[in-house]
């Protein structure tokens, strides 16, 4: 009977990525299949310009992710700040269960919270106030009405521009706020989250309101190594895949 429950975000997947590609195909064909749900805390995808893309990977990647739904294996997608334009037509396609930005789960009677990490970095106004416009109806049509060929060239140029941008702000702007993460567990009542976005694998241990609280960073995805979170025997193990 499959048990395990399996986390990762920040696979950033892609055409130019080809090994990572291949890494994550293998993870859902073998060790995704002997777990009970799998949570993907976003930035699957390096860039998501609609769901009517269907260049390389993309299907191979969707046909991978349906197969492992129909083994038995629960699906779990949090949209990230690289494919928060992942629709309801992807889930259709792979029988994935989209979550809100900030979702608690329970696990042996925890209470565990959610989220891709972005809105924890509160320090980041630039980015903030970029999230707040860009996950606007309006902002979102204007760019999906655009031809595919268009998103696919703006798509590139994005992903060039974020790349500067990062390398000219300061470290500690980009990490999370330590009083959004304690603010958000306050919100959703649990002493646990679980996240991604700053590609600082780590576990933060703290005090919560004369409580013990623990803050899990999950791992990017790169060409020669993954790691996953996994819940088993009512516990927290890191693991390579």
């Amino acid at each position: 009977m499959k048990q395990d429950v399996l986390f990762i975000s920040d696979l950033h997947l892609a055409l130019e990525k080809p090994e990572i590609t291949r890494r994550f195909l293998s993870f859902l064909q073998h060790r995704a299949t002997k777990a009970k749900s799998l949570y993907i805390l976003g930035d699957l995808f390096d860039a998501w310009i609609g769901d009517d893309d269907n260049t390389r990977p993309i299907p191979a990647i969707k046909k991978a992710l349906k197969q492992l739904a129909d083994s038995g294996t629960e699906i779990f997608l949090l949209q990230g700040n690289r494919d928060f334009l992942l629709g309801q037509n992807f889930c259709q396609e792979t029988d994935i269960r989209f979550l809100d930005e900030y979702a608690t789960i329970e696990l042996s009677g925890q209470r565990i919270l959610l989220t891709h990490g972005d809105l924890l970095c509160s320090d980041d106004l630039a980015y903030q106030a970029f999230r707040i416009k860009s996950h606007s109806p309006e902002w979102q049509h204007n760019v999906l009405s655009k031809p595919l060929w268009l998103r696919l060239i703006a798509a590139r140029w994005y992903r060039f521009r974020s790349y500067y941008h990062k390398r000219g702000k300061a470290l500690d702007i980009m990490d999370v706020n330590q009083d959004t993460v304690l603010e958000s567990l306050r919100k959703y009542a649990c002493c646990t989250l679980i996240h991604g976005h700053t590609h600082r694998p780590k576990l933060h241990e703290f005090i919560l309101d004369g409580v013990p609280a623990k803050r899990y960073v999950l791992a990017d995805w790169k060409p020669d190594g993954a790691e996953i979170l996994c819940w088993r025997n009512n516990d927290f193990e890191r693991e390579m895949v």
